[in-house]
């Protein structure tokens, strides 16, 4: 059982529960030292004192806040331990609110609270279960590790959560931050609304978070694994991605909605760029060997036996992005409106590998 992080008790009214707090989230990025090149040895930072070039004992450093450029106020870690919050031994809920009035943007880190002993149960299911049927979250200001935090304490699956938040001051205004933001003179037509609204509904999936992993530390691990077993380094970058022009827009929805839906129809490239990079329509199929034939139309082959399709058959590099999701559509492959073109030529791998054994 993993240690908790702080032990105190949580309050709101007259109601205590003795209540110990936990990490929720880990990071699992790759961590990587810092090498001399074509050396083992490790490159360490070293505070030093820039006039002089030479190190500085962690004692002897202080806390300086500059007040114009080259003059600073001296702060000793002594006068800030006299203004530290300390360390909060309660968590006093000073009100509740509705979380549907909660943007989003001003939660931070996630935290269990989980009763200090099974004597405390009742209380905490109380709680638990009254924040989430009201669908509220308590509010209270907490203060640990030398920091005070705004906090909201809520309910999931009959656990009580605290997640810690920002303040107003720390949220940038999206006005002043995001250039190009469209306006009231935008206007948009009720059939591309509706037909948006369509493709939304039918890439509609349910929320597992287990669908979801982060391929960019997977694709770092393997490129260490690669390189420590002396592998080649393959890099398959496909197109870079162009966007729509709006005067294509409602054409290039209702093709989206089409591929969503799993249609079969050939449609043309939804760009320029792709439309160059498209690959020619199939030809008319040749005469059996031996044969010949002088009609410019196409005779009808005799129906050919079904040809296992793998990724081996398959050149997927040559492919483009829109002709991978195709691929993608045709074999279900989940969450491919949210894949770049890498991720969708290994889904349309695997997926052909998976067709193959059901079909042995």
């Amino acid at each position: 059982m993993a240690r908790p992080v702080w032990t105190g008790v949580l309050t709101f009214g007259l109601v205590t529960v003795p209540v110990a707090l936990y990490t929720a989230t880990e990071d699992h990025s790759v961590r990587f030292h810092q090498l001399q090149r074509d050396t083992s040895d490790r490159v360490r930072n070293k505070r030093v004192n820039e006039r002089t070039g030479e190190e500085v004992p962690y004692e002897e450093i202080v806390k300086g806040y500059e007040m114009a450029e080259g003059e600073y106020v001296v702060i000793e870690p002594e006068e800030l331990e006299q203004i530290s919050p300390g360390r909060s031994k309660t968590i006093d809920i000073s009100g509740f609110v509705d979380l549907d009035q909660v943007d989003p943007i001003f939660f931070d880190r996630t935290y269990y609270l989980g009763p200090r002993g099974p004597e405390y149960a009742k209380i905490y299911a109380l709680l638990a279960k009254s924040l989430a049927r009201s669908n509220r979250a308590g509010l209270a200001m907490f203060a640990m590790r030398g920091k005070e935090y705004l906090t909201a304490v809520r309910a999931d699956r009959g656990l009580l959560e605290l997640h810690t938040m920002h303040f107003a001051a720390d949220v940038r205004d999206p006005e002043r931050e995001v250039d190009a933001l469209p306006g009231e003179d935008v206007k948009l037509s009720a059939q591309e609304l509706e037909t948006a609204e369509q493709l939304i509904g039918t890439l509609e999936v349910d929320w597992n978070p287990d669908d979801y992993h982060d391929t960019c530390a997977e694709q770092v691990r393997k490129l260490v694994e690669d390189k420590a077993a002396g592998r080649e380094i393959v890099r398959s970058e496909g197109p870079p991605a162009e966007a729509t022009n709006v005067v294509d827009l409602m054409d290039v929805l209702r093709r989206s909605l089409e591929t969503a839906e799993g249609g079969k129809t050939k449609t043309e490239p939804a760009t320029a760029g792709e439309r160059q990079r498209a690959r020619k329509p199939d030809r008319t199929p040749k005469a059996a060997a031996g044969t010949k034939t002088t009609s410019t139309k196409p005779t009808e082959a005799p129906t050919p036996a079904k040809k296992r399709v793998t990724a081996k058959n398959e050149d997927l590099d040559q492919l483009t992005k829109a002709e991978l999701y195709q691929r993608a559509a045709e074999l279900d492959v989940p969450h491919r409106s949210t894949m770049n073109r890498d991720q969708l030529q290994e889904a349309v791998q695997k997926g052909g590998r998976k067709r193959l054994r059901a079909a042995s």
